[in-house]
């Protein structure tokens, strides 16, 4: 197990951290390769993102809907059944993560992203709904319509595509088990342990329960019900950063100069690389932009090949709404609230458990930043201090510890060693600790929690309880909806007899999810999901660069007619 973590874990750093060498840092190549497309179909396009904008609020509400037109959903409920599944776990510990590393100019760069990323997902759903396949007689479950990159990939580049079009489907039906299920339900149950003390598989089968009560239903029960479920999801969270924000208005004005002084002229975050790090700031907050609005993914395309309507651009209009809204809206207020409160660079009172948590050994200091290291055989601490010039320090979160000590109200300073193989520390007494105390700093949904719960306590202690509660309905919404790409890679490979079967399977695997907290192997399955996710964005934006001539036919054709000035059409 510990060798297939290993190769696991070096495919994973290849594929998502193999790039360009700049200076001290690395540009992904995925990165590159994802900025670069978007950037590409945003000037082959015109700027379509900025220029249409309006028009796809005016489709999204359901001013020029056709009940009787081909597809399984409306406009809107297309948007948001593909909005549940990427407004998520990265808009809140995805942004504290980028946060964390490239300090808060990360956000400016999450914003650029967004803005490209709408031209990458308006080209990806035009060509979804053009190529999408019509099913004769199929029923409710599976759906009248199935479209998305693989079909787009055959129809459009020809039958000499197909394979790269099967290779698609297999990986993302692989991403669909695993990141689009299987981490959702964890998340869900880790958190709920964590906060009310509940058993992760009685907590996994209650979401099973859930789960299977709308996706069982098909893609209209699933889009009725994420209609629902993403406006209150979202509603919810940006209330109460917008509350927060208020409650601070004199300090949003200043958050805004830091974060865009920050972005041009760097220190980093407290785990970055040190001062004028701008390479830091852009990698994370770029990265991180992507994750979070899946634009080039592919995956999206899938929900909106399901709206009832004959016109491809009136769909794609809508779906270049998507990163605005996660990113430039719901990032944003994470963001802000982040920056606000002042929490990414306090450190507050942690537990340093030395088996595991979020333990790490680092080198370097807070002025060139930390760099995580192998575990050293030994690190000798006087006085909670960890000896000057050691190779290696004992990190949370990336980042050195300060100061240790033995107890909770941090009293009483650690003298001695700390053993990272064996996870404990002996004292000069002989006495053996599993844990340390210090002055830690937070990170990824943690951070956010923390933010949130500063921000409000002039209201109480229940803060962080809105994060929670968003981690639920995130986590729910985000397995539904993946369910519906995941059956769409199944009909695809093997026609729509697959359906049923593959739903079971995904709800088995949805409760296995739920009840590995702990366990060593949910990792192995975090990194497989990010494998299989590099991998498909390749296939997806070579089909879009090769097929953007036919893109921008589509878009000129329909803007010339205006079919929308007609009753009726969309």
């Amino acid at each position: 197990m510990e060798t297939l973590e290993t190769v696991v874990t070096a495919i994973r750093v290849f594929v998502w951290e193999a790039g360009i060498p700049v200076g001290d840092s690395t540009i992904s190549i995925v990165v590159i390769v994802l900025i670069g497309t978007g950037m590409f179909l945003t000037l082959r396009l015109g700027f379509i993102q900025l220029r249409h904008f309006g028009h796809g609020v005016a489709v999204a509400t359901g001013r020029y809907d056709d009940p009787e037109s081909t597809g399984d959903v409306s406009h809107f409920q297309a948007l948001t059944t593909a909005l549940s599944a990427t407004v998520g776990i990265g808009n809140i510990a995805g942004v504290a993560l980028a946060i964390h590393w490239g300090g808060p100019g990360a956000l400016v760069w999450m914003w650029l992203t967004a803005i490209l990323g709408m031209a990458t997902k308006y080209a990806e759903v035009t060509l979804s709904m053009h190529y999408r396949s019509v099913h004769q007689g199929a029923d409710k479950v599976v759906g009248t319509v199935s479209g998305g990159p693989m079909y787009y990939i055959e129809q459009g580049l020809g039958p000499n595509w197909k394979w790269m079009a099967i290779f698609f489907a297999v990986m993302l039906g692989f991403t669909a088990f695993l990141t689009g299920n299987a981490i959702q339900a964890n998340t869900i149950a880790d958190t709920a342990q964590t906060a009310f003390g509940l058993n992760p598989w009685i907590t996994g089968v209650a979401l099973v329960a859930i789960v299977a009560s709308v996706i069982l239903g098909g893609i209209t029960r699933i889009g009725r019900i994420t209609s629902i479920l993403a406006p209150l999801m979202a509603a919810v969270y940006v209330l109460a950063a917008l509350l927060i924000l208020v409650m601070n208005l004199g300090d949003v004005i200043p958050a805004f100069a830091t974060i865009f002084s920050e972005a041009f002229n760097p220190t980093a975050g407290v785990a970055g690389t040190g001062v004028g790090a701008i390479l830091v700031t852009m990698t994370y907050g770029v990265n991180r932009g992507l994750f979070s609005n899946e634009a080039g993914q592919g995956s999206a395309p899938i929900a909106h090949a399901a709206a009832k309507t004959d016109e491809p651009v009136s769909e794609a209009v809508v779906a270049l709404l998507g990163p605005f809204i996660d990113t430039i809206v719901i990032c944003t207020m994470t963001a802000l609230v982040i920056v606000v409160t002042g929490v990414y660079s306090e450190r507050v009172p942690t537990e340093i458990t030395l088996t595991g948590g979020d333990l790490t050994w680092v080198s370097g200091d807070a002025g060139v930043g930390y760099e995580e290291v192998t575990a050293p055989a030994e690190i000798q601490i006087q006085d909670g201090i960890q000896t000057a010039g050691s190779a290696a320090f004992v990190a949370w979160h990336e980042v050195a510890v300060e100061q240790l000590f033995t107890d909770e109200d941090m009293t009483q300073p650690f003298t001695g060693s700390v053993f990272p193989t064996q996870g404990e520390a002996v004292d000069g007494g002989g006495t053996v600790h599993t844990s340390l105390w210090g002055m830690a700093v937070e990170s990824g949904a943690p951070l956010t929690m923390y933010a949130f719960r500063r921000g409000l306590a002039p209201l109480g202690d229940w803060g962080h309880i809105i994060v929670i509660f968003s981690v639920f309905l995130f986590g729910i919404s985000t397995a539904i909806s993946w369910s519906y790409y995941g059956d769409r890679c199944a009909i695809y490979l093997f026609g729509e007899r697959a359906v049923r079967p593959y739903k079971v399977v995904y709800l088995i695997m949805h409760l296995l999810g739920a009840g590995v907290v702990g366990a060593a192997g949910i990792s192995l399955v975090w990194d497989l999901g990010d494998i299989a996710l590099g991998i498909v964005i390749l296939p997806n934006l070579i089909a879009l660069v090769l097929l953007s001539s036919k893109i921008k036919e589509l878009t000129e054709d329909y803007f010339e007619r205006k079919p929308w000035k007609t009753a009726g059409k969309a």
